[in-house]
């Protein structure tokens, strides 16, 4: 019944005038609830992920897990190895003090004074660059600064996390896994490796030209990688220099990021708003979408308490990328659960009869009876999906024995594609 009532109402339907169907064209702004629970993340995004159209671009926050530092934690790590006098102010800073703080500078140079007032700001990358002027009067892959940072990340050795694994699963475009870090370490190459996918791992100017084909792929590390051999020094951007000299410079990152913007919908995972590679990565960006309309929407998940943050949300929206709130309780178990259940999902890797059995617990109760988040679950499965495989669901509808307004439903999406191409 499945594929001939599917044929023969889309025929029917597509005798309609446009207005007469413009009530049941997808709304730009519905998100779909992947589970209670979890972030509902906008369909636009989702449709775009089952073309192979995002690029996820992962921060120090996904690290954490593996008890790797963020930014902030890194400075006040590296100063207790080369400056106790330092280490002992910042060490005791509040969360978020910026400038309201008052810092006991007794006892410090003018020099370390600058470099406390610089971490109290939060401007993590200055400070690194003047400790490392201040220690070793210029910035190379063997001064104090970054041996104490290589030594932070390869002692012990870290072990990539749950949400390692789940962020290589939700990269696979389907013929090749993309995704791109600012973090130096290796933990989603070991991830890969460990779910058994065969990922390659690139760095700075060594990076593959952003395009649709298999060519740009693997583990694309735009601020550098932290080499497994610790008798070898790595280029990274780390301090205010290195991000002058590669951004401004030389232009590596800049180029990359403006040209994955134009070709894929740009996803930031395990960033806060206020770290440094924010104001780098996308301020420049967010200004070039007044003037270049190829520009693609970016979003970013961003944790808080069960009522989200407006303030917090529309710092994002002002920096030009659309938040994606989650619940950040329990370790941050609502953000592992949505990207987990979201690669399972996928059309690119998922597997068909998860996909199936989801479909066929929805339509178990009537299509009026279903709550909002069922339907509107049920409809992405069928909007993302070609014509053979709605033809396929509808099938798989029609042996449950559902309600006939699931397969009303599955018309109307099929419907709507029709309406696109007119």
């Amino acid at each position: 019944m499945g594929q001939d009532y599917l044929a023969e109402v889309t025929k029917e339907a597509m005798g309609a005038s446009k207005n007469q169907l413009s009530q049941i064209t997808v709304s730009s702004d519905r998100d779909i609830s992947l589970g209670p629970g979890l972030a509902s993340v906008p369909e636009r995004l989702l449709l775009a992920h089952a073309r192979g159209e995002v690029l996820i671009v992962a921060g120090a926050g996904i690290s954490q897990p593996s008890k790797l530092p963020n930014f902030r934690e890194l400075v006040i790590k590296i100063y207790k190895k080369l400056d106790s006098a330092v280490h002992a102010v910042i060490s005791i800073v509040p969360l978020g003090a910026h400038n309201q703080y008052e810092a006991n500078h007794s006892g410090l140079t003018n020099q370390q004074s600058a470099e406390v007032n610089r971490f109290i700001s939060g401007d993590y990358d200055v400070v690194l660059g003047m400790l490392e002027r201040r220690m070793d009067g210029q910035s190379h892959g063997k001064s104090r600064v970054r041996q104490a940072l290589a030594d932070e990340f390869r002692t012990p050795s870290p072990k990539p996390a749950s949400i390692h694994r789940a962020l290589i699963r939700l990269a696979d475009r389907g013929s090749t896994v993309t995704i791109a870090t600012t973090n130096f370490d290796l933990l989603l190459e070991d991830a890969a490796r460990s779910l058994k996918q065969s990922v390659q791992s690139y760095a700075l100017g060594g990076i593959p030209r952003p395009g649709h084909s298999e060519d740009f792929s693997g583990v694309l590390h735009i601020h550098g990688a932290l080499g497994r051999d610790p008798s070898r020094a790595s280029n990274l951007i780390l301090t205010d220099q290195d991000f002058g000299e590669f951004y401004l410079r030389r232009r590596v990152v800049p180029d990359f990021i403006y040209d994955s913007a134009r070709l894929f919908n740009i996803v930031l995972v395990g960033y806060s708003a206020n770290d440094p590679p924010m104001r780098y990565l996308f301020n420049a960006v967010a200004a070039d979408g007044t003037r270049f309309k190829d520009l693609k929407e970016r979003f970013t998940f961003i944790g808080g308490k069960v009522v989200p943050d407006s303030v917090s949300l529309e710092d994002w929206r002002g920096r030009g990328i659309t938040p994606i709130p989650y619940d950040e309780e329990n370790g941050h178990e609502a953000l592992l659960g949505t990207l987990e259940r979201w690669a399972k999902l996928s059309p690119n890797n998922g597997k068909r009869s998860l996909v199936d059995t989801e479909m066929k617990g929805i339509v178990r109760k009537r299509r009026s009876a279903a709550s909002d988040a069922e339907r509107d679950l049920f409809d992405h499965l069928i909007r993302r999906s070609d014509h053979n495989e709605r033809v396929r669901f509808a099938a798989l509808v029609s042996q449950q024995g559902a309600d006939l307004g699931w397969l009303d439903a599955i018309t109307t999406i099929a419907t709507e594609k029709e309406l696109e191409s007119l």
